[in-house]
This record gives C-alpha cells, structure tokens and sequence, in this order.
C-alpha cells in the first residue's frame, strides 16, 4: 500500500472523463471502466490491510524463526539431513507455500468469482456455477481457476526443489555477478513454464500498430504473442516479450 496507489484511487473517484479522452473513449466504457477500476482498488486496500495485519503478527511473535526451527526438525524424521541448508531450505519453503495458499484462497475466490463477474469479466453465472459445481459443465469457471491452483501446487512440488537449490547455489558462487546470474536464470526460467499454463500464438491483428507505439516510445519490443487467457477472463490477452 503506497502512496501511488491513493493517488490512483482518489483519481479513479473522478466521475469526468479527461479530456484527452474524449475522442477515444465514451463516456458509457468510461464509467464502466472506472466502477471496476474501483472496485479493484477498494479490494486491493482490504487485501493489503489483511496481508500487513498477518504479517505484522507473524513478525511480532516470532513465528518466522520458530518455523524455521520446526522445518528443520521436521527432516530427521524423513530420514534427511538437518544441517543440509538445500533440504532446510525447502522444507521451509513447502510449509510458507501451505500457509500461503491458505491464507490467500478467499482473496483469490473473492477476486475472480465477485468482483470479476460483477463486471464482466469471468464468464461465470449463479446457474452456471451451480452446474458446474453439480455436473461436467467445464468452462471458465471454479473448474479452470482450481486447475490453475493445483497446477501451480504440482510445479511448486516437482520444479520448486531443483530451482531452490539452483537458487542457493548461485547465491553461494555468484560472486560480484550474482543479480546477473539470477536474472539469467528468472527469465529463462519464465520462458519455459509460462506456456505450461497458456497457448501462446503469434499476434497478427494490431501487430503493427502496437510496433509502431513501441517504436516511437523506445520500448524494446522483440515479439508479441496472444494468450489463450479469454478462457479464465475477458481481458489481459496479449503477451509481450522484450529486452531491458
């Protein structure tokens, strides 16, 4: 929660339309696009006071080192080596992911399944989640979001060991080169599982358009694709790889 974001959200309360938008957009998107903008930001505050709350307690009493504690003893009993900073650390890791999972699920619902749907944007009704819920009415809906969930859970299992551990062991030899080598990795890395989740297909509508923008912004665009992300939402469909 900054500053930037109270800035946004007084903003957003503005009901007139800027002018340098008038001959771009109505004032019916307008005023659609400013009610979801602020729902959005109400709920981001409600999320960010939670989150602050929880780790503020978190931090107060002590439970980060304590658990550190705890999921280091937690290994003998497994057969593994305490000591095995690796080992440790994952252990660690695979009990924060649970928490946070926990923790974050009813944001996660509330955001997709409320806020979403109110405005649009989730392809999801009341009767379409009741047979969904009831029957094999498979679109997006609760369906795709907790298929995404536990994809998500299942890369964390099988991927998470072998990149922590890489994760640890260049932080122990990068030397001076150490945020290059991890951003080396973080971006190959992004390219390998980004298409575990969506399809990925070369723009052709817009291309030049948004080349053209990018150009005469100096924004170094290399490729635009489009996601398959109309199948969760109604929005946020184009992804751009760049340098820098």
């Amino acid at each position: 929660m900054e500053v930037p974001d109270l800035r946004q959200h007084a903003t957003l309360k503005l009901p007139t339309l800027p002018k340098t938008l008038e001959a771009v957009i109505s004032q019916e998107k307008f005023e659609k696009s400013r009610a979801y903008s602020l729902d959005k930001s109400h709920f981001y505050f409600v999320h960010e006071f939670v989150t602050i709350l929880i780790d503020s307690a978190i931090l107060f009493f002590g439970i980060l080192p304590w658990f550190w504690k705890k999921s280091g003893t937690f290994l003998p009993l497994l057969g593994l080596i305490e000591e095995n900073e690796i080992l440790h650390t994952l252990s660690f890791l695979a009990g924060a992911m649970i928490w946070s999972q926990i923790t974050d699920l009813p944001f996660s619902l509330y955001s997709t399944f409320v806020i979403e749907a109110r405005h649009g944007f989730n392809k999801i009704t009341p009767i379409l989640l009741f047979l969904i819920i009831f029957s094999y009415v498979w679109q997006q809906t609760i369906w795709l979001f907790f298929k995404d969930l536990i994809k998500g859970i299942c890369l964390a299992i099988v991927l998470g060991p072998p990149i922590v551990s890489a994760i640890i062991v260049i932080v122990q030899s990068g030397g001076p080169y150490l945020a290059i080598y991890l951003w080396a990795f973080m971006f190959v890395l992004s390219l390998v599982i980004a298409p575990l989740f969506n399809k990925f297909t070369p723009m052709r509508e817009l291309r030049l358009k948004i080349e053209r923008l990018a150009f005469s912004l100096k924004f170094p665009l290399k490729k635009l694709f489009v996601v398959n992300g109309s199948t969760r939402s109604s929005y946020s469909n184009i992804f751009v790889l760049s340098e820098g």
